[in-house]
C-alpha cells in the first residue's frame, strides 16, 4: 500500500478529486473557523457521501494549519481524556479507520453527491475573483478572504450537479466586470 502512495505538492492538488474532506483536530490552542464535530458525525458524513473522501491528519506536533483546515468540509475531534487531548498520528488514524468500519452499513437513499474538490477550488477561486473585482477584498487581506471563502464553499455542501450552474454564473459576472470597465 505504501509503495502505491502518491505525494502531492499542495493540499489543493491532494484534495482535487475529493468530494468530501474531513480533517481531524485536537483543537487545543486555536480557535477553529468552522464547527468541530465528534468523530461519529464525521463518519456519518463519509457514509452518505457518494464521491471520493479524503481524511486529513496534521502533524503530531502542530496538527493541521489554518490553511489546511480551509480545505476541509468538516472537522472532527476524537474524544479523549482532558489530560491527554491529542493522540499520536498512528493512533488517530487507527481510531478513525476503526470507526469507519465498525458499523459498516450501507447508507440510506439520502446519499449526497457533492461537488469534487477541484470544482470546489475553482468555485473558491472564481468567487474570490468576483469579490476582488467588486472591491470587497480591498477591506481584508487576500489570503484571509480566500480561506474564508474556501471554508464557506465547503460548508455549503454544494451538489455536484449544481457546480456547472454556479461556475457559469461566476464566469458571467467576471466577464461583465471585465467588459464594463
Amino acid at each position: 500500500m505504501l509503495q502505491s502512495a502518491r505525494v502531492f505538492p499542495t493540499v489543493a492538488k491532494a484534495t482535487a478529486d475529493c468530494s468530501l474532506v474531513v480533517g481531524t483536530t485536537a483543537s487545543q490552542k486555536r480557535v477553529a473557523q468552522q464547527p468541530i464535530e465528534r468523530l461519529e458525525a464525521g463518519v456519518t458524513l463519509i457514509r452518505v457521501n457518494k464521491g471520493r473522501v479524503g481524511l486529513m491528519f496534521g502533524s503530531e506536533k502542530f496538527g493541521l494549519s489554518n490553511a489546511d483546515m480551509s480545505f476541509c468540509h468538516a472537522l472532527v475531534k476524537i474524544p479523549t481524556s482532558p489530560e491527554t487531548p491529542s493522540m499520536n498520528l498512528g493512533q488517530a488514524v487507527a481510531v478513525c479507520l476503526y470507526e469507519l468500519i465498525r458499523e459498516n452499513r450501507e447508507p440510506g437513499p439520502n446519499r449526497f453527491d457533492p461537488v469534487m474538490g477541484a470544482d470546489a477550488e475553482q468555485l473558491t477561486t472564481m468567487l474570490h475573483e468576483v469579490l476582488d473585482a467588486s472591491g470587497y477584498t480591498n477591506r481584508i487581506t487576500a489570503t484571509s478572504t480566500e480561506r474564508k471563502i474556501r471554508r464557506w464553499i465547503r460548508r455549503l455542501r454544494i451538489q455536484k450537479k449544481d457546480a456547472p450552474l454556479l461556475l457559469g454564473i461566476l464566469r458571467q459576472i467576471i466577464w461583465k466586470f471585465r467588459n464594463s470597465a
